[in-house]
């Protein structure tokens, strides 16, 4: 089993998150692959609100945690032009050049989509989901000790046992309001969710993962949420995920 994994970010990200939630739960996903919809965003992008704005709609989608996982990555290639993004993080622009370099995306963009480890341009003309597709892998099980930390156990169907697999630990911030003074979308308050306020990841070929919790510091989010997903090394396509709201 692989231990501690550290964080990805820096401490000056976790300001935009709630004060820590003290009760433990325990999440899990259908046996059926979980769709994973990435968004990469940025508050320095005159075309990237609409893109937050329809993401955050998906709160209210019937199969959110279940049939679905949003997730909002703000780059920070963006910062230089005009305002610098508080939610932004090289690593999440890292992670946008590594789905280039996977084959996933023709070139890094905001506001880009990448849908199940693939580049989803449909937003840009007829932004509905097709959720059918519902080949089973197994179940990733997420116990959460909110201040503590998170264990993620996965019990894969026979087809997909072996192998290492890199876990990804993500919290979530919801109904999260920003005031932009500069840029092209200067004098615009900007509300948003399911925006990546930390991210960890760490690799196992034992089907077991740990993650210590990050520090987190009272802010505004009206809400957080954790999710989890799975990839094999050098891939972008999720082989399961999970998630759900904190009490």
């Amino acid at each position: 089993m692989n231990g501690w994994c550290g964080l990805l970010l820096s401490g000056g990200l976790m300001a935009a998150v709630v004060a820590q939630p003290t009760q433990a739960l325990t999440l899990q996903s259908p046996v059926e692959r979980v769709n994973l919809l990435e968004l990469y965003t940025s508050h320095g992008c005159s075309s990237c609100p609409p893109a937050d704005a329809w993401l955050r709609k998906l709160e209210r989608h019937p199969g959110l945690w279940q049939k679905l996982i949003p997730l909002a990555f703000h780059v920070d290639y963006w910062d230089d032009l005009g305002w610098p993004d508080r939610f932004a993080s090289p690593a999440f622009s890292k992670r946008q050049r590594d789905h280039r370099r996977q084959g996933a995306i023709r070139s890094v963009y905001t506001p880009g989509f990448v849908l199940n480890g693939q580049e989803w341009r449909q937003w840009f003309y007829r932004p509905e989901l097709d959720l059918s597709a519902n080949e089973q892998v197994g179940r990733l099980t997420m116990q959460v000790d909110p201040g503590t930390g998170a264990t993620l156990k996965f019990s894969p169907q026979p087809h997909l046992q072996g192998g290492k697999l890199e876990a990804h630990f993500a919290i979530l911030g919801f109904g999260l309001s920003s005031r932009i003074g500069g840029g092209e979308n200067r004098g615009r308050t900007l509300e948003e969710s399911f925006v990546v306020l930390s991210h960890q990841q760490a690799a196992s070929e034992e089907g077991e993962w740990r993650f210590t919790w990050p520090e987190l510091s009272a802010n505004e989010a009206d809400r957080l949420a954790v999710v989890a997903w799975l990839t094999r090394p050098d891939s972008s396509r999720q082989v399961q995920a999970a998630g759900g709201w904190l009490p």
